[in-house]
């Protein structure tokens, strides 16, 4: 079966070790016949949320009039989520742990678009040689896998990269692109 898997990346370097990692990922999944989007989020303006409690109350999930609104209709219709990020200071970056937080609006009673979202996965690279290093940010996005009950499809973590270009040492991309592929 085929599936609209969309990939949040988060990393604000441009053409870094995570992006290429994301679009690794997508070449697998795309030469398995399924339909990939992926956005950069780091690129966008997209605020933290609030807990103002105004969910679904304007036109769409939340009241924040800011590029979120732009991910919403690909969120609510993806049968899939990867969340793809640089390891910032044992987290995802910042600008994607704002959409994540985002997407409490989904989990609202009074949610109008609930989210088809059946399964997900993590993508990070980061200088740690150990993935104990990334151990907060795996536990972070498990314990929300677990909350959407998301299915986890798996981590990828690509140690001891840390300048633009480290990923292209190794074998980190041809993992995320069979990664991609066994989706």
């Amino acid at each position: 079966m085929n599936k609209k898997i969309l990939i949040l990346t988060g990393s604000p370097r441009k053409e870094g070790n995570s992006d290429m990692l994301a679009d690794a990922f997508m070449k697998g999944a795309q030469e398995k016949g399924h339909t990939v989007n992926k956005i950069e989020v780091a690129k966008l303006n997209i605020g933290g949320c609030t807990a103002c409690e105004m969910c679904w109350t304007k036109d769409g999930a939340c009241i924040q009039c800011d590029d979120m609104a732009e991910i919403e209709p690909l969120l609510e219709s993806a049968d899939m989520l990867v969340l793809v990020s640089p390891l910032y200071f044992f987290g995802i970056s910042a600008q994607l742990k704002a959409a994540v937080d985002r997407l409490c609006a989904y989990c609202v009673n009074n949610c109008k678009k609930p989210l088809n979202i059946k399964e997900s996965a993590l993508i990070m690279c980061g200088e740690g040689d150990e993935e104990r290093f990334f151990s907060g940010a795996i536990d972070t996005y498990r314990q929300t896998a677990d909350y959407m009950k998301w299915k986890d499809r798996g981590v990828l973590i690509a140690t001891s990269v840390t300048a633009k270009g480290d990923v292209l040492q190794g074998d980190w991309l041809d993992k995320a692109q069979v990664f991609g592929a066994s989706i």
